[in-house]
């Protein structure tokens, strides 16, 4: 499964950059690097938004 971050605040989405892997912002979803996994998901919501972003965990498989 693939899943993808989204702030339900701005519609941005949370994604690793494919170079480094360091969490970044995008704004279109062809640009959101999907993670494998719904935890590494969650740890990157800890880690990384603040919670007016009220981010939401998108399963692509469910799209």
């Amino acid at each position: 499964m693939a899943y993808v971050i989204q702030s339900a605040y701005t519609g941005a989405f949370l994604a690793p950059d494919p170079d480094d892997g360091q969490p970044r912002w995008v704004m279109l979803l062809r640009e959101a690097h999907a993670v494998p996994d719904y935890e590494t998901a969650v740890e990157m919501i800890e880690d990384h938004i603040d919670p007016f972003h009220k981010a939401q965990i998108v399963d692509l498989s469910e799209l």
